[in-house]
């Protein structure tokens, strides 16, 4: 009897190894790849807009701090939240001080690229121009990154459904005047008034690539130059502007 028991029991069941990738059949591969890039793509988009995005430097108002064809990335920490797929956004609670680099939404066309200037005066501030220099609550702002003297917008510059700024001008509540490092080549507050928080979104953290191309590559739409100016850069290294990687703010 007891060998007819030995025989009736059945062995315990080996425990199969998980299966190997590459015994995998070429389909399922493809699928399991397809899934793991989908993820990480969206985790990108959720990343890119609702912590921090990638802008790149069209114009060169912000010379010498800014040239043109910089990379940065934008930290929204702290001072928007985008929602994701949408062009809805929430400011939060921090906001920007005296002289720091802020990227914004320009309240007289929110439509179109963001804007990257520098804030000059904070809520409740009056500010001057005159003498080539900026004034602050009636002293002169000590300011070493500035490309040329600091003047008002001549008469009639404002945008339509804006009247010309006047000095002194007094910041209003729950806004910034906000103007661009090269004083000579700047559409900024000078023009058009100060910046509402709400339209504020973040500012640069780090250049993460700089390229010495012609300008028109970085301008909305450009698609094709965009592409042409990337793939100079790697046939031409010479085009990168090493120096400039990895420069914090």
């Amino acid at each position: 009897m007891k060998a007819d028991d030995n025989q009736d029991e059945k062995a315990p069941r080996e425990k199969t190894a998980p299966e190997k990738e590459s015994d995998l059949p070429m389909g399922q591969r493809v699928q399991r790849e397809v899934i793991a890039w989908f993820w990480v793509a969206l985790a990108f988009m959720l990343i890119n807009g609702t912590i921090g995005q990638a802008r790149v430097i069209p114009s060169g108002s912000m010379e010498n701090t800014l040239l043109i064809g910089d990379h940065l990335i934008m930290s929204r920490i702290g001072y928007d939240a985008g929602v994701p797929f949408t062009n809805w956004h929430v400011p939060l609670w921090r906001n920007p001080r005296r002289q720091q680099v802020i990227i914004f939404k320009p309240p007289f066309a929110p439509d179109t690229p963001d804007y990257v200037k520098r804030v000059i005066g904070l809520p409740g501030d009056t500010i001057d121009i005159h003498g080539g220099a900026v004034w602050v609550n009636g002293e002169k702002l000590r300011e070493n990154y500035t490309m040329g003297p600091s003047e008002p917008a001549p008469a009639g510059a404002a945008p339509p459904g804006y009247t010309d700024i006047k000095f002194p001008y007094k910041v209003p509540d729950n806004c910034y005047f906000a103007m661009g490092d090269n004083r000579t080549n700047s559409y900024d507050s000078r023009f058009w008034g100060c910046v509402p928080r709400k339209d504020i979104i973040g500012t640069p953290v780090m250049i993460y690539m700089s390229l010495d191309v012609p300008s028109d590559a970085w301008e909305p739409g450009q698609i094709r130059e965009r592409f042409l100016a990337y793939a100079s850069a790697i046939f031409h290294p010479g085009l990168v502007r090493w120096k400039r990687l990895f420069r914090t703010f």
